[in-house]
């Protein structure tokens, strides 16, 4: 039986290869070991995304977190190369942008194994952001580019993918499959909205945590501002990102918005589906808006997933306040019809295919 590895370190990924470990348990041709890097060790953003989506529990903990860039991807690429040294599989598959993804990526291609990239060609044309970093590095080096959108495809080719001994496949982005399949128990699972006193319509979602808001004081002080200006409308709810809050409680700073602890997949589909609309840095959390058919305000300079922003989905705020309110208005008085396909179906079978075909 053909092997692959799957190295996972954040809550998205994790999401993501619940969808691959579901298509993969179904037709038993391939035996799959997944690695947890320990990049997300809160309980709240790694340990209850295995309980409650049946993803099979990690062989492999490598428990390295809390880190620099640097060390924690040194340290994973060590690990990683430790872990492939023994299972000795026919390829190894990595998720979206993290320090996780990169580490798994060098670790294989030093090793000759064939490696796969679920979604490549994003691009923010942010090089500050370390994601963009991963993500570049992470497609150079994959033998199987697994693409969520056309304009992820057009990304490679103006970086001359076509000359490189590498496959290039537009196969839709997972996340749609996650929604669609745990869409149908997060509301028997999940008792969030009674807990939190929530009504349909009446809240908005926002998620902060990306680095260049967190780490920039004047960013991360006008974004909260604008969130609590916001809450005097409709009161905002803010899962708060472990880094946000340590970051929040060493500046003193406090806002009337009602911040709750990290919450599971099916919380967060809940909350998704009942919310007014969605305020986030987070890239992931803009797709899941619109899978639920909800705007969203996108608390960052740019984004990699521009259909949303040029369909009017989503609009960019960055940090500004003063943008954030303006956008905030525009969606109160918009409707518009989310029928319309941007990132495919099926993406899960259509993943494994091309893995297979590969292996």
């Amino acid at each position: 039986m053909k092997k692959i590895v799957t190295i996972l370190g954040a809550r998205p990924q994790f999401v993501k290869a619940a969808v691959l470990s579901r298509v993969i348990s179904k037709y038993k041709a391939v035996e799959e070991v997944i690695v947890h890097t320990g990049q997300h060790y809160d309980a709240n953003m790694s340990d209850i995304f295995f309980n409650e989506m049946d993803i099979p529990k990690p062989k492999y903990n490598l428990a390295i977190n809390g880190l620099s860039h640097g060390a924690m991807t040194g340290q994973m690429l060590q690990k990683i190369e430790e872990v492939l040294s023994i299972e000795k599989p026919d390829l190894v598959v990595v998720y979206g942008d993290t320090n996780s993804t990169l580490a798994g990526a060098l670790a294989a291609k030093k090793m000759n194994i064939k490696l796969a990239h679920v979604e490549a060609g994003l691009r923010s044309f942010n090089m500050k952001m370390p994601e963009e970093v991963n993500r570049i590095l992470t497609d150079r080096i994959s033998d199987l580019l697994l693409c969520p959108t056309n304009t992820a495809i057009e990304n490679l080719q103006k970086e001359g993918f076509n000359n490189i001994p590498t496959k290039i496949v537009k196969s839709g982005d997972i996340m749609k499959d996650a929604v669609d399949y745990y869409s149908k128990v997060s509301e028997e699972k999940s008792s969030i909205l009674n807990d939190l006193n929530l009504q349909k319509n009446e809240f908005i979602l926002a998620t902060i945590h990306r680095q260049e808001n967190t780490d920039n004081l004047e960013n991360l002080k006008s974004i909260f501002e604008g969130l609590q200006e916001i809450n005097k409308k409709k009161q905002v709810v803010l899962p708060l990102h472990p880094r946000t809050k340590s970051i929040l409680e060493k500046n003193n700073l406090s806002y009337k918005i009602k911040m709750i602890d990290p919450v599971g997949y099916f919380d967060m589909l809940e909350l998704l589906k009942n919310c007014n609309l969605v305020i986030t840095d987070s890239g992931g959390l803009q797709k899941e808006a619109f899978f639920n058919k909800k705007h969203c305000i996108i608390a960052r300079e740019e984004t990699e997933w521009v259909e949303l922003v040029s369909t009017g989905f989503a609009q960019i705020v960055g940090s500004d306040k003063t943008k954030m309110l303006s956008a905030f208005g525009t969606f109160q008085n918009t409707k518009m019809d989310f029928s319309i396909n941007l990132y495919g179906e099926n993406i899960g079978e259509k993943i494994y295919a091309e893995i297979f075909n590969l292996i």
